[in-house]
């Protein structure tokens, strides 16, 4: 299969879809890949390495894209969007049930568009998107700290104090992979944190590990209303896997916050669990609402791209390898990929998208097989 690995250019995207080793793994195989010269300059990864790999150098985008499939790590954007087409595998982040631009420009296209974080193992497992949460979730508390800071519109708090001074109060909503990652960081630091979640399995978990070093509560209106009252730091941690964040705080709670409290908003790739979040940059990453400091920055581990990038070709390579192995057969043949799929042939592939924005899906299997294509498997039943 030929492969195209295309620079990122989103605001100061930094990451690169494969490393030399996922390369090599590849061309070891008989794939050819063509890497667009300075792709991987901004994970401190150069033409050479990739040469040495196996890959072809390539000056331009349009060659990169050329390939029949694309490995990314961020969404395209809308200058990219021309490059969709129908004998297209794309397979990156997508997020699509906050872009309708991108989605239309996919359903458009017709092109195959197999999204990292919602590859699901049977285990309920995303490990595609796990990485990266891990990087954003340790991020969070870090960027929090330093927008705490009066120099950068914050309340002057530091996060562990000092003898004699309170430390600064972070409250986390959500106890997932960003969130328990997050308050690790934030324990770390010496803040008191509070992380709330609907899952009393996840809080209970998070209390057996820190035995009393930070408090939990179940995610509630009212709990999360009381909490955010006192909070320095408010960490948005909420996952939809490939859906749209729900708003957890709302625009009215804004004004009962601290003046110079800060919100960092990691579920903004999603749409944001905070009604006043709007994607911003790493060239303008904050704002202010209310006195609010508002940290949402859409791509927050392209600030750690070396890290970030091997963290996720760790998990991507396997299933970048049977994708250029088996083509679509890899997709029919593996579920977690299948639940990666998002958008074929114009068709929306999974439910989530579809829903957020009242539209119809169609499961993956059916799509690939054709609607008069019956899929038999091994315990006797038939799928159409």
């Amino acid at each position: 299969m030929r492969i195209g690995l295309p620079k990122e250019i989103k605001d100061n995207e930094n990451r690169v879809g494969l490393t030399p080793g996922a390369v090599k793994a590849l061309t070891k195989r008989g794939h050819q890949v063509f890497v667009q010269t300075g792709a991987g300059v901004g994970s401190a990864l150069s033409d050479d390495e990739y040469v040495a790999a196996g890959a072809v150098i390539v000056l331009t985008a349009e060659e990169a894209w050329a390939a029949q499939m694309v490995v990314k790590v961020k969404e395209p954007i809308a200058s990219e969007y021309h490059y969709l087409r129908s004998d297209l595998i794309l397979f990156t982040y997508l997020h699509l049930a906050s872009d309708k631009p991108l989605t239309d420009a996919l359903l458009a296209s017709g092109a195959t568009g197999i999204a990292y974080e919602t590859v699901q193992t049977e285990s309920r497992q995303l490990p595609l998107l796990t990485p990266m949460s891990e990087v954003a979730g340790r991020m969070a508390t870090q960027v929090g700290a330093t927008y705490l800071q009066k120099s950068h519109g914050g309340r002057g708090v530091l996060m562990g104090g000092v003898p004699g001074v309170a430390p600064a109060n972070v409250v986390i909503l959500g106890a997932g992979i960003v969130g328990t990652n997050a308050a690790r960081v934030a324990v770390g630091l010496g803040a008191q944190v509070t992380v709330l979640d609907i899952s009393h399995d996840r809080l209970k978990y998070l209390d057996d590990i820190y035995r009393g070093q930070l408090q939990t509560r179940i995610s509630d209106e009212y709990n999360i209303e009381d909490v955010i009252y006192e909070a320095d730091l408010v960490i948005g941690a909420v996952l939809i896997p490939g859906g749209r964040a729900p708003w957890l705080v709302t625009r009215s709670m804004l004004p009962t916050m601290r003046n110079g409290s800060v919100i960092v908003d990691v579920a903004v790739d999603q749409g944001g669990c905070v009604e006043t979040t709007r994607a911003t940059t790493h060239s303008h990453p904050t704002y202010e609402i209310d006195g609010v400091v508002h940290y949402c920055v859409a791509n927050m581990p392209g600030a750690v791209p070396r890290t970030s990038t091997f963290a996720l070709n760790n998990q991507t390579a396997v299933y970048t390898l049977q994708l250029a192995n088996e083509g679509l057969d890899a997709v029919r043949k593996n579920k977690a990929l299948q639940h990666g799929l998002n958008t074929y042939r114009g068709l929306i592939t999974y439910p989530a998208v579809a829903e957020a924005f009242g539209l119809e899906s169609t499961s993956a299997l059916k799509a690939l097989l054709g609607p008069s294509t019956p899929l038999s498997v091994p315990n006797g039943k038939t799928y159409v």
